[in-house]
């Protein structure tokens, strides 16, 4: 498994980063498969909705763990995606959400 951490540098293009992600998922796994995703977002409940929103409607499992202050919470989700656009399209949509870190 490989992990990514993305880069969220709005100096750079984000476009360009998608692709070169697209090109090492296509060739480093086996779609369809599934993957894990990690995020760490604000301790909100609201947060996490957004966060189910994305992946509503795909197999997963969801686990969280709050910070030990209990300001953030980590959610790894591991999804069942077709193919590595269907990787790239749910963490778009997760970046559209205000406060994520994803990694």
């Amino acid at each position: 498994m490989t992990n990514f951490i993305i880069d969220q540098d709005k100096s750079k293009n984000p476009e360009e980063f998608y692709v070169s992600l697209k090109e090492k998922l296509t060739e480093l796994h086996n779609f369809p498969e599934d993957f894990l995703y990690k995020f760490i977002i604000p301790s909100s409940e609201q947060k996490m909705i957004e966060i189910y929103q994305v992946f509503d409607g795909v197999k997963t499992t969801i686990t969280n763990r709050d910070s030990k202050n209990g300001k953030y919470v980590s959610v790894t989700i591991n999804a069942f995606v077709l193919d590595a656009d269907h990787v790239v399209k749910l963490y778009k949509e997760v970046a559209k959400i205000e406060g994520v870190i994803m990694l």
